[in-house]
């Protein structure tokens, strides 16, 4: 997290493979779950849905903001059944930056209404963000 706001996440990672195949993982529900969740609904346009299932009773649901292939996505996020971030409540918003054969992706996460979101939000996608990495590198994340 930054100092700027303690409701706000901020992650920055270098994954190995282009902007244009990286941006598949952000908008395409069977490469999603690759490096997140075990189920994902997508519809990856303004107003579509965002839903993806980390297991079988946690849901994370918003919906597509902003789609510009392969430079940018910006979703709505929150989860089902919790008053703290419910679905909609926070922002993330996904940046593609081409460096050489790769990509580096900036990841930030508003709107979080407390620091204990923030910090368990900013180990989720450091934990889901080096996962992203490893499925870029042709790896199978571990489970």
């Amino acid at each position: 997290m930054t100092s700027e706001s303690a409701y706000l996440v901020e992650i920055q990672v270098r994954l190995d493979a282009p902007p244009d195949e990286v941006f598949l993982y952000l908008t395409q529900a069977e490469r999603y779950v690759r490096w997140q969740g075990v189920k994902a609904e997508l519809d990856p346009r303004p107003g579509g849905v965002f839903r993806v299932w980390m297991d079988a009773d946690t849901v994370a649901r918003g919906e597509f903001v902003e789609v510009d292939p392969p430079r940018r996505v910006v979703f709505s996020w929150g989860w089902e059944g919790n008053e703290s971030v419910p679905p909609g409540s926070t922002i993330v918003e996904l940046s593609l930056e081409a460096d050489g054969d790769g990509t580096v992706l900036s990841l930030r996460h508003t709107g979080l209404p407390d620091g204990e979101a923030a910090v368990m939000h900013e180990e989720g996608w450091r934990l889901f963000t080096a996962r992203l990495a490893a499925v870029s590198r042709g790896e199978d994340p571990e489970p």
